[in-house]
């Protein structure tokens, strides 16, 4: 055999083995998976490995052959660039046609809007109702002292520190970055002038929250924020309880409800009505106005306030004046008993 059928040999045979391997690679990468379903969703998971999300495919009925799948996905350098997500795979076939869908379309969008005066219990229920995980990973999360660290919280919790504002997620991120970025937004909010102004009155960012969100418990209209924050900052001043009730309502089990004489007599850090000065921490997330008013207090001498009724409050500077507005309001409040008994009556008949 002369060189000339050598070379042709060579060639013949690499051609050969190309074309097995193109072959091999078709059949891998166009092996058909998804026979009975036209349209499936799947949902990633932040940290979710390859061998998971076969799994998951595996489980849904979306894939009938684990190891083919794996394997594509492999040929094609992908096992680590599967975005996280919920997708919606549209006629997905074949192994390539379920990796560039996954690969390609966009996952769904989330929206998430978080009130002012929500607490973390509140708020890790709404998160693992929308993101669709449990709640009690979004408490432990709260409070783990690594994830606290990381995040610059030098407290044992991130109470307080979940900004209320609406918030876009993808499907499938994990508790850790949605936390993260509501924890980001409050940091963001501390301008270097609110830094200084916390200062100036003699507080930390932590205590500046705590007073913002006993604020948030107890106003209703925004023009009131300052002048409770007044109250408050005057009590704090003459080191005065601050007795103020939404501390109460964060340590009753059954909240939120009608504050009863025994509630005063919780043995809790928390309780105002038992010990002077700010509790401990914030007894939920505060909002911008909220803050801005424990930053930026009226001037003024009222070391009181109780509700009308129609959700202002009346405001006083000494004890007696506090004490007949008091009295105004629970004729109030009994003559609202009445009518919803009488319309209720009527009802009946």
């Amino acid at each position: 055999m002369n060189e000339k059928s050598n070379k042709k040999l060579v060639i013949l045979f690499a051609f050969t083995t190309v074309c097995i391997i193109g072959i091999i690679y078709s059949l891998i990468l166009y092996w058909p998976q998804n026979t009975h379903h036209s349209n499936s969703k799947i949902s990633i998971r932040s940290g979710t490995t390859l061998a998971e999300i076969t799994d998951v495919l595996f489980e849904e009925n979306i894939i009938k052959n684990k190891k083919i799948f794996k394997l594509a996905v492999k040929m094609l350098g992908k096992e680590k660039k599967i975005p996280v997500g919920t997708f919606q795979l549209i006629k997905a076939k074949s192994n390539y046609q379920i990796i560039k869908q996954l690969m390609e379309s966009t996952p769904e969008i989330v929206k998430i809007r978080l009130l002012e005066g929500w607490d973390l219990k509140k708020i890790a229920g709404y998160l693992g109702h929308k993101m669709d995980f449990d709640s009690t990973d979004v408490i432990n999360l709260a409070t783990d002292e690594k994830f606290l660290i990381k995040n610059g919280i030098s407290v044992g919790s991130i109470e307080g520190y979940l900004y209320p504002d609406t918030y876009f997620f993808f499907k499938g991120e994990n508790e850790k970055i949605i936390l993260t970025e509501l924890l980001n937004q409050n940091k963001e909010f501390w301008k270097q002038s609110f830094k200084n102004r916390a200062k100036e009155l003699g507080y930390s960012e932590h205590e500046i929250l705590t007073l913002a969100s006993i604020i948030e418990g107890e106003a209703i209209y925004d023009s009131e924020r300052p002048k409770i924050s007044a109250v408050y900052h005057n009590r704090l001043n003459i080191n005065m309880k601050l007795q103020a009730d939404p501390t109460i309502q964060y340590i009753i089990d059954d909240a939120p409800r009608r504050i009863l004489n025994r509630d005063l007599r919780i043995k809790s850090s928390y309780n105002t009505y038992l010990h002077k000065g700010l509790p401990p921490g914030p007894i939920n997330s505060p909002g911008r106005k909220s803050i801005l008013a424990a930053l930026y207090p009226e001037e003024n001498d009222f070391l009181f306030f109780v509700a009308k009724g129609d959700g202002y409050h009346t405001f006083s500077t000494n004890e007696r004046d506090h004490n007949k507005a008091k009295r105004r309001f629970q004729l109030i409040r009994k003559q609202l008993k009445k009518r919803k008994k009488e319309n209720e009556s009527k009802k009946v008949k």
